[in-house]
């Protein structure tokens, strides 16, 4: 049995559905012209369905340290080549950038302890994740807050055809910010916001934002979570 419940309201006409295995989705119709003075004429449809990223399942980063007086030797398991390392200032002034060059394991040593006293990090960043290990130096002496390491899981965005795809993992349950932009023509400098959501309290985020058909051109997407912003454009 298929559960249907609709409500309307002035701007958005909301349609909510209980399938027999228990899962839920619910659809929202915006209308942009109700909601910004200046659009086209078209209508937004985000389908936002409840389940699991699998594209996180296989995630098993790894930092290892082996320090001595002198140097830290700085191994990383399964990187892949173009993965970022930086090392940054606690204000997130970025010390260091190295794109990894290889696939596989990578090793270096780094001598840290001519950095002024100070917080910093180790900060990788992976297709879906940023690692970030912090430590401080103090009186030429390293210490390593292994404690207190961070994983950061990236919104992912994907694009077929007329769809957008959004996921992400958020296991402290920071919101997720996601705005999408419309810009008509190429030759257009300007994008026009179509529709903005900040989502709250989940784990496990997923969404799908079908666009109109009838409206090709270029979109953007800005996701923002954790203190840090990614975009992307496509265009259909």
């Amino acid at each position: 049995m298929i559960i249907k419940l609709i409500l309307h309201t002035n701007w958005i006409t909301m349609l909510f559905f209980k399938l027999e295995n228990g899962h839920k989705f619910v659809i929202e119709i915006i209308k942009k012209n109700q909601i910004m003075k200046k659009t086209i004429k078209n209508t937004l449809v985000v389908m936002a369905m409840l389940g699991t990223i699998t594209g996180y399942a296989n995630l098993k980063p790894s930092l290892h340290l082996n320090e001595n007086v002198k140097t830290t030797m700085l191994t990383l398991d399964d990187v892949r080549e173009g993965q970022l390392l930086l090392i940054k200032s606690k204000n997130g002034t970025i010390l260091y950038k190295e794109s990894i060059s290889k696939t596989g394991d990578y090793s270096k040593e780094f001598d840290l302890t001519s950095l002024p006293n100070g917080n910093y990090f180790f900060e990788l960043e992976k297709d879906m994740l940023i690692q970030i290990i912090p430590f401080n130096v103090s009186s030429n002496t390293v210490n390593f807050l292994k404690d207190k390491e961070v994983k950061i899981f990236k919104p992912v965005v994907t694009s077929k055809k007329n769809k957008l795809y959004v996921s992400k993992l958020s296991l402290d349950l920071q919101p997720l910010t996601i705005e999408i932009y419309y810009k008509e023509s190429q030759d257009s400098n300007s994008y026009e916001k179509i529709y903005t959501q900040k989502i709250e309290n989940t784990k496990v985020i997923e969404r799908i934002y079908a666009l109109d058909k009838n409206i090709p051109g270029t979109y953007k997407i800005v996701t923002k979570a954790d203190g840090r912003s990614y975009s992307q454009t496509f265009t259909f």
